[in-house]
């Protein structure tokens, strides 16, 4: 582990637009490489808005998301959000085929140094579980599961640094929850130590997930991120139905199911393709 962050967060603040409620409190993280977070807490806790914060999808209403020692600057947010990934819960996907979708990204001027590689893509695939054919799949065709998985090949095979994973499992049948880590560990486990610098944090409401797919836990309570203790898991355990339907959308889980073709993710840079 090196001294410098990969990523930190120093007092970050979100605020509702409208309302002026506070989404999240003053939260300070450090994130080095090697770090493997898991943040658990009930529905409706900000959860999702400290990842989105993170990947400085949302604008910030105080403090600083710092990359590598160095605030993170508007000049260099396509750097930043290249290798700072977020997966949200409900995949988009474009219509076409699974690989047709994993190709997208290489059409977009911030990945005009890098092209396709249809047999890394191959090999991820393989780490979940699924055959080559699978690049073949329609993605209208997908199952909820299948459409993490597709999804979330489509951000590795761009090699970023950092993953904020927001409850990818979440109401996924166990085999593909479990493929879903394995492709995540796969990920890990592809890093050079000595040339490539990795993390992540996971959003997760199973505690045994948690700490399945974790080095560090932390937990989130009414917008105000905390270190593990005692409480967590019991927390984590009583989550109320009534707290998710209530969430803002990217929080609620969703059914295992056919995968409408929509748009692409927003983590994905907008871009014009080249």
């Amino acid at each position: 582990m090196t001294d410098t962050p990969l990523l930190e967060a120093r007092a970050i603040v979100r605020r509702d637009a409208e309302r002026g409620q506070l989404l999240l409190h003053a939260a300070s993280l450090a994130l080095h490489a090697g770090d493997r977070a898991a943040v658990t807490g009930p529905s409706g806790s900000g959860k999702s808005v400290l990842l989105r914060a993170l990947a400085l999808l949302d604008p910030l209403d105080g403090g600083d998301v710092w990359w590598h020692g160095q605030p993170v600057s508007r000049e260099a947010m396509p750097r930043y959000r290249r290798n700072v990934a977020y997966i949200r819960q409900r995949p988009a996907m474009l219509d076409g085929t699974v690989e047709d979708n994993l190709r997208y990204p290489y059409a977009l001027r911030v990945y005009r140094d890098v092209s396709f590689d249809r047999e890394r893509a191959a090999a991820l695939v393989r780490a979940a579980g699924r055959g080559d054919d699978f690049l073949a799949r329609r993605a209208s065709e997908l199952s909820g599961g299948e459409a993490q998985i597709a999804a979330l090949v489509r951000v590795l095979q761009l090699e970023p640094q950092v993953l904020l994973l927001d409850e990818p499992t979440a109401s996924l049948d166990p085999e593909s929850s479990r493929a879903i880590e394995s492709l995540v560990l796969a990920w890990f486990e592809a890093c050079d130590s000595g040339t490539t610098q990795r993390a992540a944090i996971w959003v997760s409401h199973d505690p045994a997930q948690a700490q399945r797919v974790s080095n560090r836990h932390l937990t989130m309570r009414a917008g105000v991120l905390g270190g593990m203790d005692a409480n967590a898991e019991t927390d984590a355990n009583a989550e109320a139905p009534a707290a998710a339907a209530t969430a803002p959308p990217e929080t609620r889980p969703r059914h295992e199911g056919k995968q409408p073709a929509t748009q692409p993710d927003p983590t994905i840079p907008k871009e014009s393709p080249r």
